[in-house]
């Protein structure tokens, strides 16, 4: 059930060497890359401002994701959290005692693009990708996908908890009512180059969507 931080694959860059030494210093880090603290330093290791402000997209290979794990990248300065999620998972977000605890289950608030407004909130039901930053403050959630009776916060059901100011949110990315942050958390424009193979920041053929009209980011 772990967090890892995984090389990827930059769509839009030639700069392999460099590329390569990023992900190295990223996958040094992957122990505290749920942690509030990570904020400044994933701030130290984007690509070049011409590839941010091109907004590349980047390959991920999805054997890196183990079942019920999850692995972080990093697209336009932020964290993102690619999850295969179990049938006992994709179960669980069903739940009407789960359904009964979120701010906004049906994801009326639009934080996905088209392509993901539905239950699950993806592409295919298996495989989350959300970007991995609260809509409070900007903190970077912890995975803790297990439920607990205590920890990390009393009757815990698995998923995303801000160590910074309470806020937790289920394997899709859904916000629970009355904490602080008050929107899910948002989905990147991806698509799947071939059925093991996701392509981060960049819409499906044919389909427009603007990842600026997102709320809290």
């Amino acid at each position: 059930m772990s967090t890892e931080i995984r090389p990827v694959s930059n769509a839009s860059s030639p700069e392999r060497t460099r590329r390569d030494v990023l992900f190295t210093a990223t996958g040094v880090m992957s122990a505290v890359a749920a942690g509030a603290a990570l904020v400044p330093l994933i701030g130290q290791m984007n690509p070049d401002a011409a590839t941010l402000a091109a907004g590349g997209p980047i390959d991920l290979d999805l054997g890196e994701v183990e079942p019920g794990g999850q692995v972080v990248v990093l697209w336009r300065h932020r964290p993102i959290f690619v999850v295969f999620r179990t049938a006992e998972t994709l179960k669980a977000l069903q739940d009407p005692r789960l359904l009964k605890e979120l701010a906004d289950p049906q994801s009326e608030e639009l934080q996905q693009p088209p392509y993901a407004n539905n239950w699950h909130r993806s592409l295919t039901p298996e495989i989350a990708v959300l970007v991995g930053v609260c809509t409070h403050l900007g903190c970077i959630p912890q995975f803790d996908p297990l439920p607990n009776a205590v920890d990390p916060a009393p009757n815990w059901l698995g998923g995303y908890f801000c160590p910074c100011h309470g806020s937790k949110f289920d394997l899709a990315g859904r916000v629970f009512r009355d904490l602080p942050a008050p929107y899910n958390l948002p989905v990147p424009p991806y698509h799947f180059l071939t059925d093991t193979t996701i392509r981060i920041g960049e819409n499906p053929p044919n389909v427009s969507f603007d990842f600026s009209t997102i709320r809290q980011m």
